[in-house]
């Protein structure tokens, strides 16, 4: 399978001081790559510089042979990021957001499109709600599905069972995986165990030295926090 996403011993962090090891790593099309490690030890800087959200220190970062650029429109159209942010524009409803993300990436019958994420994620009785108006789950999931709504190659996810139910991680573990299948690559950054095992086909631990495994042989170390 094609290559996706390389990272060539990339050193990410702040004001010119590291967060965590260099990383050097490569996605297929069809892979998912599970991200772990303790809270703070530079899981998101990390998604967040392959994602185009901030520069690297050194090395670089391609997604498809070409160098990130995020005022690329090649750039945009591969890559979708999810991220801890409830970023939403304050006058739209759910529906709204989802049917500028469907017509925004050209989808085919974006309505209906719109509705089967409202379904599956549990937001058809919310439709018609501003974001302000959602409890901090129901949001969660509006942007999860503002990620998975729109076509990707490239799915960046950043502790997406955060605010979630039990139901739905595992509805999100299925997305993942069908997403996999579909060809497309992911970087599953995840505290959960059950999510990491059902998904990712390797893993990554960030820490002081970026090591990789198999998820099934290094089930034990999944969950720091």
């Amino acid at each position: 399978m094609a290559t996706v996403l390389e990272a060539d011993r990339l050193v990410v962090g702040y004001a010119g001081s590291p967060v965590c090891g260099e990383v050097s790593v490569s996605v297929r099309a069809g892979e998912v790559l599970g991200v772990v490690g303790i809270n703070g030890a530079g899981k998101s800087t990390v998604a967040r510089t392959i994602a185009g959200r901030q520069a690297p220190l050194s090395g670089h970062v391609k997604v498809h042979g070409l160098l990130i650029d995020p005022d690329a429109v090649p750039f945009r159209r591969e890559v979708a990021a999810v991220f801890d942010e409830d970023l939403f524009f304050p006058s739209l409803t759910v529906r709204e957001h989802l049917l500028l993300i469907a017509r925004g990436h050209s989808l085919d019958q974006p309505e209906a499109r719109v509705e089967e994420e409202l379904a599956f994620f549990g937001l058809a009785g919310r439709a018609h709600a501003v974001p302000d108006a959602l409890s901090s789950g129901q949001r969660r999931r509006l942007l999860l599905a503002a990620g998975l709504i729109r076509p990707s190659s490239l799915l960046i996810l950043d502790e997406p069972e955060q605010r979630l139910d039990p139901q739905m991680r595992v509805a999100i573990g299925g997305r993942i995986a069908h997403h996999a299948r579909a060809g497309g690559a992911v970087v599953l950054i995840t505290h959960d165990p059950q999510l990491l095992l059902a998904t990712a086909s390797r893993c990554l631990v960030i820490d002081e030295e970026v090591q990789e495994f198999k998820p099934d042989k290094g089930a034990s170390i999944i969950a720091g926090s």
